[in-house]
C-alpha cells in the first residue's frame, strides 16, 4: 500500500474537512502526540504509559514497511494538518489469515462528530478490498460511545472476558466484537 494514500474527503458534522489517508514518516510527532493525549485523558484505551519519541520512532518504520508489504492496514484521519484519529488492522496469519484484527482511536475533541464512524467504514471496505472475511475487535464494556459507532457499522457483541482491566480501582469487561464481511 502506498504511503500517504488518501482514501476519502469529508466534512465532519461542524463542517470541518477530513482526510482519510494512509500515514507518512512524517505523521512521527502528530502520531506521538494522538496517542499522548488519550494516555493523559485516561481513556478507555490498554496503553498506560505516555509513548517517548524513542518508541514511537522504533514504533512508526515497522508499521509502515507492513503496510506497504500489505501485511496490515492503518489510516489516519487529518483534520486542518494535524492527525486526529488513527485506526489499524492488523491481518492475522496461517489458518487465521481470513481475519483482521481492528483498533482505532480517536482524539478528544472530535468524538461524535463522525470522523469515527466514517473510518470505521472505509475501514471495513478496505478490509473486503485485502480479502478478509473476519473482523474483530476488542473494546472495553464501560465505553458505550465506541460501541454504540462499533453496532451501527455492523459489529455484534460475540464475546467477553470478565475483569479483563483493571482501571482507577474497578475491574472493567473487555468486549469482543466481530463482523463477517460479505
Amino acid at each position: 500500500m502506498q504511503l500517504g494514500r488518501v482514501f476519502r474527503k469529508f466534512r465532519t458534522i461542524d463542517g470541518q474537512e477530513v482526510i482519510l489517508r494512509t500515514p507518512r514518516s512524517d505523521d512521527l510527532n502528530d502520531l506521538m502526540e494522538l496517542i499522548n493525549s488519550l494516555v493523559e485523558e485516561r481513556a478507555m484505551i490498554s496503553r498506560a504509559e505516555k509513548v517517548t519519541r524513542d518508541e514511537e520512532a522504533e514504533w512508526l518504520p515497522k508499521m509502515l514497511s507492513s503496510l506497504e508489504k500489505d501485511e496490515l492496514f492503518f489510516l489516519v484521519a487529518e483534520v486542518g494538518g494535524r492527525i486526529v484519529a488513527s485506526s489499524d488492522i492488523h491481518i492475522l496469519r496461517g489458518y487465521e489469515k481470513h481475519v483482521g484484527v481492528l483498533g482505532i482511536i480517536v482524539k478528544n475533541g472530535f468524538r461524535d462528530s463522525g470522523i469515527g464512524t466514517e473510518m470505521m467504514k472505509t475501514m471495513i471496505d478496505q478490509a473486503g478490498t485485502l480479502g478478509l472475511k473476519v473482523l474483530t475487535l476488542q473494546a472495553f464494556a464501560t465505553n458505550k460511545r465506541a460501541i454504540h459507532v462499533y453496532e451501527n457499522v455492523g459489529f455484534a457483541e460475540t464475546g467477553r472476558i470478565p475483569k479483563k482491566h483493571f482501571k482507577e480501582n474497578q475491574y472493567i469487561d473487555e468486549v469482543i466484537m466481530t463482523k463477517l464481511i460479505e
